[in-house]
């Protein structure tokens, strides 16, 4: 690997660092301004002055923020992501099974909705203009108009409730049966396909277009080349490094953002697990879901950066 290549890698990772140590910041920030008493909520509105005021010495809420949070980090930085409030388990070991399901779940709806999102793309850009294009392209922005929410809602009430092809509540457990769990997470993983591949597919053609109108590809349809391989020849290696980003940004999203879709369907995930303890104002469990949850969406942001890096001619054969 050249250095300029190197020394762009190990900029985007340092960036990606400094930018998670921001973040962290920012979610212990938003924990503590959150409204009610973490000691209340625990013993209730029946504890006494003396109860409440021994409990928040116990659990260091009277010690300066600026110490609380170098204390937080500080075990998240050994692997200690502390106690959750309401139940009193080890976050780190009740976090390890509802991650894996979040990203089986997000595995899942990647298989089928990048390669399906690329294929479109190619479509669309073969018949630009015509009739399936268009066709590809107006049902990708009816899709990008629904919120996954109701994307959701027309799954269950479709192939849950009214042909009763899959289940309404995801529910899946240690040991499951592979096909067992792939008919639980079918209308949760086909919920986060439909939202993620609009997207994809429409920055797929955008990016390959783009490509198209460049000197070296209209010299390649002089020389009589199908517009098929003019795409998959010339066009498409060259718009990789945009498209890269736009994968990388959804699978983001898969992983991130299927808070909405895990509520929708009570999927046992890391979402579900979010939502539940906000309710309780578990500030560790919201603390250290929401620090994962950033550093997943950096981290695959990074990859997105250094994919372009490498995907970029003009890097990895500088003159």
């Amino acid at each position: 690997m050249s250095s300029p290549i190197v020394k762009l890698v190990a900029q985007r990772i340092a960036l990606g660092l400094l930018l998670l140590l921001a973040v962290s910041v920012l979610i212990f920030a938003g924990t503590q301004i959150l409204p009610g008493d973490v000691a209340q909520s625990i013993l209730g509105q029946s504890a006494t002055p003396e109860a409440l005021a021994n409990l928040r010495e116990e659990m260091g809420l009277n010690d300066p923020a600026y110490i609380r949070y170098f204390r937080w980090l500080g075990g998240v930085v050994t692997g200690d992501l502390g106690t959750a409030l309401s139940s009193g388990q080890d976050i780190a070991t009740s976090i390890g099974g509802r991650l894996w399901n979040t990203l089986f779940l997000a595995f899942w709806a990647a298989v089928v909705s990048v390669p399906l999102a690329i294929i479109l793309g190619l479509l669309a850009v073969r018949y630009r203009n015509g009739f399936v294009d268009k066709l590809i392209s107006g049902m990708a922005l009816a899709s990008t108009s629904l919120p996954e929410f109701f994307i959701g809602y027309l799954l269950v009430y479709f192939f849950a409730v009214k042909f009763q092809w899959f289940p309404g509540i995801s529910t899946v457990y240690d040991g499951m049966p592979f096909l067992d769990r792939m008919q639980a997470i079918a209308l949760p993983a086909t919920a986060l396909t439909l939202v993620v591949l609009a997207h994809m597919m429409r920055m797929t053609r955008a990016a390959i277009l783009n490509v198209m109108q460049s000197a070296y590809v209209e010299t390649a349809e002089l020389k009589g080349l199908s517009a098929f391989d003019v795409i998959r020849r010339h066009a498409f290696p060259n718009a990789i490094a945009p498209i890269i980003n736009v994968v990388m940004l959804n699978l983001a999203f898969l992983i991130v953002g299927v808070v909405v879709v895990e509520v929708i369907f009570v999927y046992p995930g890391m979402g579900q697990y979010l939502v539940d303890h906000v309710a309780k104002r578990d500030v560790p469990v919201v603390q250290a879901v929401g620090l994962i949850f950033a550093a997943v969406y950096i981290g695959l942001n990074i990859v997105a950066d250094i994919g372009a890096i490498v995907a970029n001619p003009r890097l990895r054969h500088p003159k």
